[in-house]
């Protein structure tokens, strides 16, 4: 099918899905039709875009070939595709394609992988490691699981979603290495803003001290996007304090599984969650160094 006759529908239009939408129209597909729990939002780029606002999730899997979701959470995404209820992707799904791009537990895309199944579809994860600029830019990088026949099919459109597009495996084993990328930023994120909270303590020139940290061992990609952001307290919103609790703790809930401990990563899970037990949840991650910094918290 050519991408003008491709018809691609959205749910969840927050930041990331409403500039994926923008990028896949840029780009000559149509985006038929919109979806958001906050009808205000779905209704704006509706408008913007041309398509219909899809008043039910039935609806907007009559209207597409394609879903892209781009969902908060396990029970965001269990609610979109509820077995047996008068609403839900799944009405309307023979033969369609759901792309999930949602950082949730590994398990919960297995379990979509069989519902999609069961109802004549396919369904894949497609975890994204990069942030909103990206998405508009269609420069995200991202990491595929499910069926090799699934990922085929998608290809094209995730290519034109992505500068690097890399296939993990079968469906729930792109969720497990998002999981650990994300444990892992958030990791730094955390130890950065210690060090950086540290030398403010000590009186050192925090502009310096990230130029030596840059040139040594304490360098990290962290440093460069969230280092400049702690020092002058802009923590603007690409990814929150309150995303990174959420994957965070899908890390370590993958480690106890496993019988692994894992105690920096469960330091910094308390870090996160923190901030979002006293109200700075919708931060940025780099926020975490209101809790580091003499004086901020």
């Amino acid at each position: 099918m050519e991408k003008n006759d491709l018809r691609i529908g959205f749910v969840g239009v927050g930041r990331m899905g409403a500039n994926m939408a923008r990028r896949l129209r840029d780009a000559g597909y149509a985006v038929a039709a919109v979806y958001d729990i906050d009808k205000a939002r779905s209704t704006e780029l509706a408008g913007e875009l041309g398509c219909e606002a899809a008043a039910t999730l039935a609806r907007i899997t009559e209207l597409s070939d394609v879903v892209i979701t781009v969902v908060t959470d396990d029970a965001a995404m269990r609610r979109i595709y509820a077995d047996n209820a008068d609403d839900s992707l799944l009405v309307h799904a023979d033969g369609k394609l759901f792309i999930n791009c949602a950082t949730i537990t590994p398990g919960v895309h297995v379990e979509v992988e069989a519902l999609c199944a069961r109802h004549g579809a396919q369904s894949l994860e497609a975890c994204m490691a990069s942030s909103i600029t990206q998405a508009r830019q269609g420069t995200l990088y991202l990491m595929v699981g499910g069926s090799p026949d699934a990922y085929e099919r998608a290809k094209p459109i995730l290519e034109t979603l992505s500068s690097a597009l890399r296939y993990i495996g079968p469906a729930g084993k792109a969720a497990q290495v998002k999981a650990l990328v994300n444990m892992v930023m958030n990791i730094n994120t955390a130890a950065l803003a210690e060090g950086l909270g540290l030398g403010d303590a000590l009186g050192l020139d925090l502009s310096m001290l990230r130029e030596v940290f840059s040139q040594t061992g304490a360098n990290s990609r962290v440093l460069e996007t969230d280092g400049e952001d702690m020092q002058n307290r802009d923590h603007d919103c690409y990814f929150s304090a309150a995303h990174a609790a959420k994957d965070s703790g899908i890390a370590v809930a993958l480690a106890e599984e496993e019988h692994l401990d894992l105690p920096l990563a469960k330091a910094t899970l308390e870090q996160f969650r923190r901030m979002v037990a006293i109200g700075k949840g919708e931060l940025d991650k780099s926020g975490v160094a209101e809790l580091t910094f003499r004086g901020r918290s």
